[in-house]
């Protein structure tokens, strides 16, 4: 019996522009065809429209946290500037995907050349490593701003900031190189057609038609070391930051401490559980609709980008406050 094309199993159309190679010899193919949310092609310039409002607001956001930082001289401290490292990483992992995705929904434009391909997968896999590293260095400051209090400038200098941003990017940076030459080792036969809005990593190795368990492996590998070593990371300082506030006798002294560890716990939640989510479904989730699991996928990326600005500029007093100032000068 004749095998299904990918591209039926998943109940999608192909266009007339998708020629019969698509399906055939691709050992080294030379483009992908990215179908964006496979099922609701009818429906893709309706669901752009949140999509580009979310990376405007994202856009508008995070440089505005930038902005605010740099012009603000109370605000040069380690969190801030870890901060400012998270917003950077948010505009990368948005601008890497969404502009792509955009016009896919706008202007049908599906093909995506093999090395651009692998560079946003490079970039996008480099990048969520990094926001996840940058998370558990801003546990870190609040560990030492509130368990070791006086301490907190001489321990977390300028320099020692500098440091562990560094050591966030080299080992994102290293630990994502792999992943597109292992992608460039494997075959392709059976199609080139990714059914989804971006290039990522697992999605474009599911297309190979070989034993692709070292890229399986691998994968599992990098999610370990980077997130949940991260993840273990964050839940031992938060232990530790929750001994120490609660271990203070004045009940308002408390929920001030704790206050100060809210915006970024809603930050960590926004990053962590939605992927958690992602995951279960991913692996477990055989009945659910290839359309909703993409969609879901893809408001998933753009959620931190969005949100963390709206986190950091309700919740902490001097962002809001230079923000206020600002706007109240140029509105005199």
């Amino acid at each position: 019996m004749q095998e299904t094309p990918f591209c039926l199993r998943f109940g999608y159309r192909r266009p007339y522009s998708m020629l019969d190679s698509n399906t055939t010899d691709l050992t080294n193919p030379s483009t992908f065809i990215l179908l964006g949310i496979p099922g609701l092609e009818a429906a893709h310039v309706w669901i752009s429209i949140p999509f580009c409002t979310m990376y405007i607001t994202a856009i508008l956001g995070n440089f505005t946290i930038l902005f605010t930082v740099k012009t603000e001289p109370s605000l040069h401290g380690p969190m801030y500037y870890f901060l400012s490292m998270l917003a950077v990483t948010d505009l990368v992992i948005s601008t890497c995907v969404v502009p792509k995705m955009l016009a896919i929904y706008w202007f049908n434009s599906r093909e995506i050349d093999f090395s651009a391909c692998l560079t946003q997968l490079y970039f996008f896999h480099c990048f969520s490593g990094m926001e996840s590293g940058i998370f558990l260095a801003m546990a870190f400051d609040r560990y030492v701003a509130i368990c070791h209090p006086l301490r907190h400038s001489t321990i977390l200098t300028n320099s020692v900031v500098a440091k562990i941003g560094l050591a966030v990017i080299l080992r994102s940076s290293l630990l994502a190189l792999p992943f597109p030459f292992l992608v460039m080792q494997w075959p392709y036969c059976r199609t080139n057609i990714i059914p989804q809005a971006y290039c990522a990593h697992i999605a474009v190795v599911k297309l190979a038609c070989a034993d692709t368990r070292v890229s399986s492996y691998y994968g599992l590998f990098v999610v370990f070391c980077v997130k949940g070593l991260d993840v273990i990371f964050i839940a031992v300082s938060y232990t530790q930051i929750l001994r120490a506030i609660f271990s203070l006798p004045a009940k308002d002294a408390r929920i001030k401490t704790f206050g100060t560890c809210v915006s970024h716990l809603c930050a960590i939640l926004v990053f962590y559980i939605p992927g958690l989510f992602l995951s279960l479904m991913y692996r477990f989730g055989q009945n659910v609709p290839l359309h909703f699991d993409v969609l879901i996928a893809n408001i998933y990326l753009l959620m931190p980008p969005v949100l963390n600005p709206i986190i950091y500029g309700v919740r902490t007093k001097q962002i809001r406050d230079r923000l206020l100032r600002l706007f109240t000068y140029k509105g005199t």
